[in-house]
C-alpha cells in the first residue's frame, strides 16, 4: 500500500520544494511537476511532489489525518 500526503510548498531552492504541514518540515524533489510554486499544495509519495491539489481538498485530507491521530490511530515514531 501507498501513502501520499499532502503538504503546503514552503520554499523552492533549484528543484527541490521544503513542503510544509503542521510544522513537520521535508524536502521533495519537483522533477516530476512543471508549475509548482510557493504556496502550492502537493502530493508527497516517496521524496516527490507527485501532483498539485486543490487547497480544500488538501485541508480536508489533512483535518481527516488530524481526527485519526487524536483518536490513538496512526503510529507513533
Amino acid at each position: 500500500m501507498c501513502l501520499a500526503v499532502a503538504m503546503k510548498i514552503a520554499e523552492i531552492n533549484e528543484g527541490t520544494a521544503i513542503c510544509e504541514v503542521d510544522g513537520v518540515r521535508r524536502e521533495a524533489s519537483l522533477m516530476m511537476l512543471d508549475d509548482a510554486v510557493v504556496g502550492d499544495y502537493v502530493l508527497i509519495h516517496a521524496g516527490f511532489a507527485i501532483e498539485k491539489i486543490d487547497p480544500e481538498e488538501a485541508e480536508k485530507t489533512l483535518a481527516i489525518f488530524r481526527e485519526v491521530l487524536d483518536a490513538g490511530g496512526g503510529v507513533e515514531v
